[in-house]
C-alpha cells in the first residue's frame, strides 16, 4: 500500500497538520501566514499544493518563488493537474493515484526545503548541534522514501543515530507497504509514522 491510501484517508489529520503551522490550507494570504519565516511559508504551500492539487495552490507557491526569489519550476507541476483530473472516477484510479502521488511527492522534495541551507551555514560554523537539528528538521519535511533515506544517509557521518532512523523508517515503509486500507490499520500505521517523526525530531547528542 503506497502512502496515498493513507494520505487521502486520513485527510483531517493532514489538515490538523497544516494548522500546527498556524495556517490554514486555503488563507495562504493571511497575516499570520505573511508572518511565518519563509522556511514555513515554503512548507505549508508544498503541503497545500500536495495535499490538494489546484491552479490557486500552485499559483501561491509561484507567488513565493517570486518574491524570495527562490528558482522553482512551477510549470512542471501542471501536468500532475491534468493527470488527477483525468485519473478521477476510474476503475483503476487507486493505482494510477499511487503513482502519480509518489511523483508528486519527488516533484515536491526537488524543492529543496529550507532547513538545510540553514543547515549547512551552522556546519560552516562549526555549530554540530545546530546543524544536526536543522538537518533533521529539513528531513521532517522531505516526502518520498528515497529523499529520506538518502538525507539519513548523508547526515550518518556526523550524527550516527541517522543509522537507527532510517532502519527504522525502512521497518515503517514495509509495514505501510503490507498494510491493509481499514481504519483501524490506518490508524495503527499513522501512529507508527508519528513516533518515527518524534524520534527524529528528538536530536540524540
Amino acid at each position: 500500500m503506497n502512502w496515498s491510501i493513507v494520505f487521502f484517508v486520513v485527510m483531517m489529520l493532514l489538515l490538523l497538520r497544516i494548522l500546527r503551522l498556524r495556517i490554514r490550507a486555503n488563507s495562504t494570504r493571511s497575516e499570520s501566514f505573511k508572518r511565518l519565516p519563509p522556511k514555513d511559508q515554503l512548507a505549508v504551500l508544498k503541503e497545500c499544493l500536495l495535499n490538494n492539487p489546484s491552479e490557486a495552490n500552485l499559483r501561491n507557491l509561484a507567488d513565493f518563488s517570486k518574491r524570495t526569489s527562490l528558482e522553482i519550476d512551477v510549470e512542471s507541476y501542471r501536468p500532475f493537474l491534468k493527470s488527477q483530473l483525468e485519473i478521477f472516477g476510474r476503475k483503476d484510479a487507486i493505482a494510477d493515484d499511487n503513482e502519480l502521488y509518489a511523483k508528486e511527492c519527488e516533484w515536491m522534495d526537488a524543492i529543496t526545503p529550507l532547513e538545510f541551507e540553514e543547515a549547512k551555514a551552522f556546519k560552516q560554523e562549526n555549530e554540530t548541534q545546530k546543524f544536526i537539528e536543522r538537518t533533521l528538521e529539513g528531513i521532517a519535511r522531505l516526502y518520498s522514501d528515497d529523499a529520506i533515506l538518502n538525507a539519513l544517509s548523508e547526515l550518518a557521518p556526523d550524527y550516527p543515530h541517522a543509522n537507527e532512523l532510517a532502519e527504522s523508517y525502512r521497518a515503517l515503509m514495509q509495514a505501510r507497504d503490507e498494510s491493509l486500507a481499514d481504519d483501524k490499520s490506518l490508524e495503527k500505521l499513522r501512529k507508527q509514522k508519528e513516533a518515527w517523526e518524534e524520534d527524529l525530531l528528538n536530536v540524540r547528542i
